[in-house]
């Protein structure tokens, strides 16, 4: 019998409930939980796992116990009491339509925790009535707050391109998040997710208690899947591909591995698969299509790319400092760093005494779709000769073979640009 895999299922709760596969995280949700601080926060790219680690956290302060029996942390020291918890998704807002967008998309999550817990939200703005939610869950059940955002980035990467609307989302969400500063006295723990992290000048000025997990060793693969978790979590997808195909399981692994693994978010040398490629592939019966990379590459990235003449031939061989992670700001976002964060790139290497990172494509999915966009959009080659000239250009970056690359040679031989 077919396993159910949890495609496009971002809740702990019906994940469990509904007797789907789930790679048990939560030991190292639990490292994080019982370790030093109290509020957080975690970049990771799109489709990779940070909705359900938001759902799990939330789960796991609301004293479910049952649906944690048979996890790591059911057998780990945790005391299972029920903290209010307030949850926000900002995913779903389309935000160029407007900074009311936004003020409907936070005043639902306020509106629905409140009626929720059967306390009052009110105030004349989206700030005033956040602090009144944390305060009256304080005092109403006599425990601290729990605050899990998820998507935090989602309002500013929307509207990157629309300036004078980005500011005034700026603004707007710097004056809520700034919220979880002033109201540390009522909070128990504080979680946020995005893509990057709008530092210094924007959002983050205000949240500089926040502990920043995205680069941290013990937290590298909190988000993703191992390749022990694949094999382990995972074989009875992996022995059924391999009993209906020809391929011997030595080979398959290795697949799988090239395609779809390879993503490194620390200086540990700690690789994960994406698990929505990995899920869908399984699904799918073992297909080796870009199944992540299918959904959707952020058109802001491709203009940067553009303004900032990324030599889009050598994409492979960047390096960049520890501190370039962090510089996100809408007038001066830097193309390198945030193609790492967005999934496109990841690190390869670490230099300990320059501090300074390598990085390089994760995987073959990546390498070759992101490859075949940019392709597509700047040399313009024929759409009927685009396959055939994808496979030589990325052999030749794979190969390191630039000079054919500049001289237009793979061009050449699948026809004359446009």
């Amino acid at each position: 019998m077919k396993r159910r895999l949890p495609l496009g299922i971002q809740d702990f709760a019906k994940i469990r409930e509904g007797g789907y596969c789930y790679v048990d995280k939560t030991a190292r949700i639990h490292d994080l939980l019982t370790g030093s601080g109290s509020q957080f926060f975690l970049s990771r790219p799109r489709r990779f796992g940070k909705s359900l680690l938001c759902s799990t956290l939330g789960v796991i302060f609301e004293g479910k116990r049952e649906l944690f029996s048979g996890l790591a942390i059911d057998s780990l020291d945790w005391e299972w009491k029920k903290r209010p918890v307030i949850r926000f998704d900002l995913n779903p807002g389309d935000y160029v339509r407007g900074i009311n967008e936004l003020f409907a998309t936070i005043n639902m999550a306020l509106d629905l925790c409140a009626e929720k817990y059967g306390v009052p939200c009110e105030g004349e703005t989206i700030s005033a009535q956040f602090t009144r939610l944390i305060y009256k869950l304080w005092e109403k059940f006599g425990e601290k707050v729990v605050v899990v955002i998820d998507e935090y980035d989602k309002p500013l990467l929307s509207t990157i391109d629309h300036k004078e609307l980005h500011e005034t989302m700026r603004s707007a969400l710097k004056g809520f998040y700034s919220v979880l500063k002033s109201s540390d006295a009522y909070l128990e723990f504080v979680f946020l997710t995005g893509v990057t992290k709008f530092a210094q000048v924007s959002v983050f000025s205000d949240l500089n208690h926040l502990t920043d997990l995205s680069l941290d060793p013990p937290y590298s693969d909190l988000c993703g899947i191992t390749q022990e978790e694949l094999e382990q979590d995972f074989a009875p997808e992996i022995d059924e591909i391999i009993q209906n195909g020809t391929r011997d399981r030595e080979r398959y692994l290795a697949e799988l591995k090239r395609f779809y693994n390879g993503y490194r978010f620390s200086r540990k040398p700690v690789t994960v698969y994406n698990p929505f490629g990995l899920l869908n592939h399984f699904d799918k019966g073992g297909d080796f299509l870009p199944y992540w990379f299918e959904t959707g590459t952020p058109a802001f990235l491709i203009k940067l790319i553009e303004k900032q003449n990324i030599d889009i031939v050598n994409l492979g061989k960047l390096t960049v400092r520890y501190d370039d992670f962090r510089k996100y700001d809408g007038e001066n976002m830097e193309a390198v760093p945030v193609l790492y964060q967005s999934g496109y790139l990841t690190i390869a290497g670490y230099n300990e005494e320059r501090n300074i990172f390598s990085l390089d494509y994760p995987n073959e999915e990546v390498r070759g779709s992101f490859a075949e966009s940019l392709i597509e959009k700047y040399l313009r080659v024929p759409g009927q000769n685009l396959h055939a000239f994808i496979v030589r250009f990325s052999n030749a970056i794979y190969d390191g073979d630039v000079d054919g690359i500049l001289n237009n040679r793979y061009v050449e031989e699948c026809g004359n640009i446009t």
